[in-house]
């Protein structure tokens, strides 16, 4: 008998932790599934533990993707596992995964397979990234599947620049236009009011207003600043509690817009991920748990552990995922459709694909409504501040005349 570590998750989204023994990791994973638990990572009590090897946090996404891209490529030129990691190691990149190669190529050298080693070094690579490794390792295939890995980590990472350029502009605006009020209501309105103060006349309520405004803004601007740092910080430490994150991002889901595009963002996720460990020979127990594990989102990282969990009493993909009620129609006729055929990986792809197109599209709709709208506010607000400087002004005109 042997004793196992394992990380196993209910049905919630919790993990949970323990020791096993048992003859091998099957027997892990059927006793786990026993007691309503599904195992995402079981390990050797022999074998040290996460916290033990090398410190650190994740590998950047876009240094993965091109690790992935540049491993595929020499092991394709006919290089072995060994010599890959070698050329790698002699490249210039991130000091993160330079630090993780080098602990990697000692375990290789020392005869440990490479998913196996990957899986000790769950702090700086995927959990689903080593199972596909590993998988492709035991197919006998891992220069094919690791081409199809790095594919999908460029895709991934475009579909995130494509994000993250769309809110750059409204971002920049939203900053621009704070800076400028910021500006006006302390600097610019204390001097320009101070004239009309001195005139001893009744102001008008707007500039009243705007000089109660002003005023506030220049007494508790440190005040605010200290406050906006305060839940910042607050909210960054609820959300590691898993109840909180999991009704906030329960919310998230349920708004207009971003609801829908984090739904398809995280549909695409899963596709691709769940794509690749199926057309990589993963079982699709284990492909279930390890594209859950990958999602950031908890509403759909607890249903995939549901779906497993129902597709490991014999139910079929396409139905379990149905009965969470979280992943979009069009992603479920297509799961259905792989599975009736014996093509779900291919079908899983064209998914992916699917959902990226609908993130896209929804993106390009959100940016050309976002842009005129975040101009007419800023336009509002100084127009309101250009209007209650001037309102004194044509009052004292008319008084003169």
């Amino acid at each position: 008998m042997t004793a196992w570590r394992y990380v196993a998750v209910d049905s919630r989204g919790h993990r949970h932790r323990g020791e096993m023994e048992a003859e091998h990791t099957r027997a892990v994973r059927a006793r786990l599934r026993e007691q309503g638990l599904l195992a995402e990572e079981i390990t050797s009590r022999d074998t040290p533990s996460t916290a033990a090897l090398v410190g650190g946090g994740r590998i950047p996404p876009l240094a993965l993707a091109l690790f992935s891209r540049q491993f595929s490529t020499l092991l394709l030129a006919g290089l072995t596992i060994e010599r890959a990691l070698a050329a790698l190691m002699e490249e210039r990149g991130p000091d993160r995964l330079r630090e993780v190669l080098h602990s990697v190529h000692q375990d290789v050298l020392a005869g440990h397979g490479l998913g196996q080693t990957l899986q000790r070094h769950s702090r700086a690579f995927p959990r689903h990234y080593a199972a596909i490794i590993q998988a492709g390792e035991e197919a006998g295939a891992l220069p094919q599947v690791m081409a199809r890995l790095a594919h999908y980590l460029e895709r991934g990472q475009i579909l995130r620049q494509k994000v993250g350029m769309a809110m750059i502009y409204p971002l920049v605006v939203m900053v621009v236009a704070s800076l400028v009020v910021g500006v006006l209501l302390t600097y610019v309105v204390p001097q320009v009011v101070s004239v009309f103060e001195q005139s001893r006349q009744t102001l008008p309520w707007l500039t009243r207003g705007l000089i109660a405004v002003s005023d506030f803004a220049r007494q508790t601007w440190w005040a605010a600043l200290i406050l906006a740092l305060g839940s910042g910080f607050l909210a960054r430490h609820l959300l590691t509690i898993p109840g909180i994150r999991l009704r906030w991002h329960r919310f998230l889901l349920r708004l207009p817009v971003l609801g829908s595009l984090r739904s398809g963002l995280a549909s695409a996720r899963f596709a691709n991920t769940l794509s690749v460990l199926v057309g990589s020979g993963v079982p699709i127990v284990n492909a279930l748990s390890h594209a859950g594990a990958a999602l950031d989102d908890e509403i759909f990282r607890a249903a995939t552990v549901q779906a497993a969990a129902r597709v490991s009493e014999g139910q079929s993909i396409g139905r379990a995922l149905k009965q969470t009620g979280v992943f979009p129609g069009m992603l479920l006729h297509l799961v259905a459709s792989g599975e009736a055929s014996g093509e779900l990986s291919r079908v899983l792809e064209q998914a992916a694909r699917q959902q990226e197109s609908s993130v896209e599209t929804r993106l390009s709709a959100l940016t050309a409504l976002l842009e005129p709208l975040l101009i007419l506010v800023m336009g509002g607000v100084v127009l309101v501040i250009v209007l209650a400087t001037l309102e004194p002004i044509i009052e004292m005109n008319r008084l003169v005349r």
